[in-house]
C-alpha cells in the first residue's frame, strides 16, 4: 500500500483522532498513490497512524477513515449500520417522520460522504474522490443495513472539485423512484425532488428548528426569507399562522414552495415572492411578528469570512429594525468558517445598531442526525439564535 509520511511532530492531531491530514504536515510519499486511493499514514518514525483517502490537490492530503485497520467491506458495513441504528435509536423513522440524514461525513466517521434518507430512498453525495471511488462498497453497505431500500441515487456531479479529474453522472445505482416523493417530517408533508433540487433535495438540518418555529407561529404574521422549498412556512401554517410570506431570489425555489403549500391546502393564508431578501427588508411595509433569516453560506473559505460577517450584520440589522415590538427573529448561519462565538458577536453588533431591546431565547444548532465528531469541531457548521425584539 502507498504511504504518506508525516514531518516530525506533525502526528499530534492524528493522535488526537482528527481525521484530516493537511498538506503542510506531509514530509513525503512512499509509492505512487492516485487521487482517491486508500493510503496508510505514518509518523516520522514510520509507525502507523491510520488509513484514509488520498487527495492530490488542496489543503487536505488524507481524510482518515480508520485509525487502526485497513478499511475493507466489513468496515463499510459496520460504519454504515452503526449510523443507521443511531437514527433508529433517535426515533427518526416512524409514522410522523421518514426523512433524515443517514450519514453525516466526519460525524459518522466517514469523511467526505453524505447520505440522506427519504421515505425508503437513499441519496448519496460524495465530497471526495475517495468516496466516489468507494461507491460500490458504499452501495453494498447501504443495502446490508437496510435491504428494503427502494432506490439509491448517486448525486455527486456538483460536489467534486474539477481538479479531481472525475466528472460523475448523477444516476440511480439501485432501483429507481418517480420524483417528487412525498415525505413526512414531524407530521408535515413535503415534496422532495432529489434529481433536480438543491443538495439532496431538502435541508434536513433545520428539522428541529422548524418544529420550534411552529410553537411561535399560531395567529402570527410570519416572513420566511431564503425559503427554498418552504420548510419553515409549512410548519408555521400547520401551526395556525394567520399569514405567511415565503421569499426567495430563485423562482425555482418559489415554485417548489408553492407546490408544498398545495399539499397542505393553506394557499389562502400564504403568499410567495421572488425577491432579494436584503432589498425586500429595506422597503418592507408589513409588520411581521416572526421573521426567519436562513441564508445560504455567506463564506465557504476563511478568506471570505470578513465579508460574510458584514453580510450577516446588514441582514440582521434590517430585520431587527423592522420587526414588530415583541417580535421573534430566527436567524441562522451555515458558514462553517463563522463559528458560534463570531456569529453571536455579529448579531450583537447588529442589535446595538438597531437600537432595540433584544434578548436571546434559544441558541440553535444542527440536529442529532448531523452529529459532531468530538475530535473534529469543524463538523459543527449550523448555528442559530432565536431573539425576542422589544
Amino acid at each position: 500500500m502507498d504511504k504518506i509520511v508525516l514531518k516530525k511532530g506533525k502526528e499530534s492531531s492524528v493522535l488526537r483522532r482528527h481525521p484530516w491530514v493537511f498538506s503542510g504536515a506531509c514530509y513525503g510519499v512512499d509509492g505512487d498513490p492516485k487521487e482517491g486511493d486508500i493510503v496508510q499514514v505514518l509518523d516520522s518514525e514510520h509507525r502507523s497512524l491510520g488509513f484514509g483517502h488520498f487527495q492530490e490537490n488542496g489543503s487536505i492530503t488524507v481524510r482518515i477513515l480508520s485509525f487502526s485497520d485497513e478499511p475493507n467491506q466489513n468496515f463499510w458495513n459496520r460504519r454504515i449500520l452503526e449510523a443507521w441504528n443511531l437514527r433508529l435509536d433517535l426515533g427518526l423513522l416512524c409514522d410522523e417522520n421518514n426523512c433524515f440524514r443517514w450519514i453525516h461525513g466526519e460525524g459518522d466517521g466517514l469523511p467526505g460522504l453524505i447520505v440522506d434518507f427519504y421515505a425508503g430512498n437513499a441519496v448519496v453525495q460524495c465530497h471526495s474522490s475517495g468516496m466516489y471511488k468507494s461507491i460500490a462498497a458504499i452501495k453494498e453497505a447501504l443495502l446490508a443495513a437496510n435491504p428494503d431500500l427502494k432506490s439509491i441515487y448517486h448525486k455527486s456531479s456538483d460536489t467534486l472539485s474539477p481538479s479531481s479529474g472525475i466528472n460523475p453522472n448523477d444516476e440511480y445505482i439501485h432501483g429507481a423512484a418517480e420524483v417528487p416523493v412525498i415525505v413526512k417530517e414531524h407530521g408535515n408533508d413535503f415534496n422532495i425532488d432529489w434529481v433536480s433540487g438543491q443538495k439532496t433535495g431538502f435541508f434536513i438540518d433545520q428539522r428541529e428548528n422548524r418544529d420550534l418555529l411552529a410553537k411561535y407561529s399560531k395567529a402570527k404574521k410570519v416572513l420566511n426569507t431564503f425559503c427554498y422549498s418552504g420548510g419553515f412556512s409549512i410548519y408555521a401554517l400547520n401551526a395556525g399562522a394567520a399569514y405567511v410570506l415565503s421569499l426567495d431570489a430563485s423562482k425555482k425555489a418559489i415554485d417548489l414552495t408553492n407546490e408544498n403549500i398545495k399539499l397542505i391546502d393553506k394557499t389562502d393564508k400564504h403568499e410567495s415572492v421572488v425577491a432579494d431578501a436584503m432589498e425586500y427588508l429595506k422597503s418592507m411595509s408589513t409588520d411581521y411578528d416572526v421573521i426567519v433569516l436562513d441564508p445560504p453560506a455567506f463564506a465557504k473559505k476563511r478568506q471570505s469570512r470578513h465579508k460574510a460577517v458584514q453580510g450577516y450584520k446588514r441582514l440582521n440589522k434590517m430585520a431587527l429594525k423592522s420587526i414588530k415590538p415583541g417580535g421573534i427573529l430566527f436567524t441562522f448561519s451555515c458558514s462553517q468558517v463563522v463559528d458560534k462565538e463570531l456569529f453571536t458577536r455579529t448579531i450583537a453588533s447588529a442589535a446595538i445598531e438597531s437600537g432595540r431591546r433584544i434578548r436571546i431565547l434559544h441558541q440553535l444548532h444542527q440536529p442529532a442526525d448531523h452529529p459532531i465528531n468530538i475530535y473534529h469541531p469543524e463538523s459543527e457548521y449550523l448555528k442559530g439564535l432565536v431573539l425576542r425584539v422589544d
